[in-house]
């Protein structure tokens, strides 16, 4: 992990938000930050009907918060963008595939398994660093570092 990544992890816990996820863009010059509401052992599902989704006003606090922070802490941008993970929100931690079990998931590997590096299937579960997706094939399992990258399927 990041200095960087642990610096917004703790700053966005503080004010009750977690990090979805955050990247650097036009030459690193802008830093792209996406926050989340979670409550520990809320399901997606119940996560809009709890009131627990990203608005506009959580991202001007966080904004706010964090052109204090960044600068005091020595990170340097241009521009700073926070918002929603989105839909198709990115899966990075095996809390993420915890939180999402049950949902549709785009997965891509960095080595194959069973021969093939991407798969879309429902996340089934998580053991340890091992994630399950339920495909219509069967079943199939890959671990955690083996991630290329994981992002939901929306349903709209």
């Amino acid at each position: 992990m990041s200095g960087l990544e642990q610096l917004l992890e703790k700053t966005l816990g503080g004010m009750g938000y977690e990090l979805a996820d955050f990247e650097y863009a036009g030459r690193g010059r802008m830093l792209r930050v996406f926050i989340d509401k979670h409550v520990e052992g809320t399901k997606a599902e119940n996560a809009s009907s709890r009131g627990m989704t990203v608005t506009l006003d959580d991202c001007e606090a966080v904004t706010r918060q964090l052109q204090r922070v960044l600068p005091v802490e020595g990170i340097d941008y241009d521009r700073l963008e926070v918002s929603s993970p989105g839909l198709d929100r990115r899966l990075r931690k095996a809390a993420d595939f915890v939180r999402f079990t049950g949902c549709e998931a785009q997965v891509r590997l960095r080595l194959p398994v069973e021969g093939r590096r991407n798969f879309t299937g429902v996340v089934h579960g998580v053991e340890g660093d091992r994630i399950e997706l339920e495909l219509d094939g069967g079943r199939m399992a890959f671990e955690l570092a083996n991630l290329d990258r994981a992002r939901l399927v929306p349903k709209l």
